[in-house]
């Protein structure tokens, strides 16, 4: 790609983040940092694109216009999807960009609906059975599971805490996009279900706001996994081959798999402890469980490659579910 065609790309994550009216400092951050991944000295102008998104108010077609191959409007699309959905299935006014934004790049009006479908579809799965809101007085936990002393098989938690880290990893070694959309909502499922082994009621936004706290930006996720998937595959057999391709996507997983293991170790460690760790002690702990968990990973290697080979793409939000 050159620096126009990754601007292009760049301008359509920030217009998808700010579809809803949203300007999340963590979005901006995660779209420089993709940009420096993706490595055009152009792209870096993040303050350029703010501007020209926030007060230019650029044309839909002029900014895909550098977008020629089919591969890459399709990346661009779904990496669109992604960021819509980061924070819970996609609003109103982020489907309603989205629907233009693939007539723009005149993409299959089935097509694109199913992709966009799909990743609604994992979203939902994640709060699946969840309120969207709970009253004040819920905040304590239920009865027989004060503190995590009654009632909580660790041992299960465990196994779905490395369980969830494995297939994580696994969808971030699939080729397809949409894989990548599926790893957010199962962290979310993995906070939820942690949380309500300990006896906590959790709604909609317990473990977005949980996640966010440990540092983790959700949008940054997304658009990180996508960055590494498009250098791994679009770019890949342009710059080194196929080896190093594998190896540079094989890296990416093993990041995910430590991630998602993090986060469930600090959400155990949370709630059993009754929520009294304050956000600089869960960063601290995340810090160093996702140090512990990166050395973990090659350990795993075998069975996360086993478990990419078993996963359905077009199954992921019954995935989600599982957790």
């Amino acid at each position: 790609m050159d620096t126009q065609q990754i601007r292009s790309i760049m301008t359509v994550a920030l217009m998808t983040a700010f579809a809803d009216g949203a300007k999340d400092e963590r979005e901006r951050e995660a779209i420089r940092r993709l940009a420096d991944t993706l490595g055009a000295e152009g792209a870096a102008d993040m303050p350029g694109l703010y501007r020209d998104v926030l007060l230019a108010k650029p044309k839909l077609e002029a900014v895909v216009a550098p977008l020629a191959s089919a591969e890459l409007r399709q990346y661009a699309y779904e990496m669109a999807i992604a960021v819509a959905n980061s924070d819970g299935a996609q609003g109103p006014a982020e489907a309603g960009f989205l629907r233009q934004l693939a007539a723009t790049l005149g993409l299959p009006e089935a097509g694109a609906a199913v992709s966009a479908s799909a990743a609604s579809a994992m979203a939902e799965a994640a709060v699946a059975d969840l309120p969207r809101d709970l009253p004040a007085t819920s905040a304590p936990p239920l009865s027989g599971a004060v503190l995590g002393q009654a009632n909580i098989d660790e041992a299960t938690l465990d196994r779905t805490i490395l369980n969830a880290s494995i297939t994580n990893a696994a969808l971030e070694l699939l080729p397809e996009t949409i894989a990548s959309m599926a790893i957010i909502p199962l962290q979310m499922r993995l906070v939820y279900r942690i949380g309500q082994a300990y006896g906590y009621p959790m709604d909609r936004s317990h473990a977005k706001d949980f996640i966010a706290t440990l540092g983790v930006g959700l949008t940054s996720q997304y658009l990180e996994q996508f960055g590494r998937k498009l250098l791994g595959g679009l770019l890949g057999g342009v710059a080194g081959g196929l080896g190093r391709s594998l190896g540079r996507q094989a890296a990416s997983s093993g990041l995910t798999f430590a991630t998602t293991y993090a986060i469930g170790r600090v959400a155990q460690r949370y709630f059993a402890g009754g929520r009294t760790l304050d956000a600089a002690a869960l960063k601290q702990t995340f810090t160093a469980l996702l140090g512990e968990a990166r050395g973990m990973a090659p350990g795993y290697q075998a069975q996360i490659e086993q478990a990419a080979r078993t996963i359905d793409t077009r199954s992921l939000a019954s995935l989600v579910r599982q957790v």
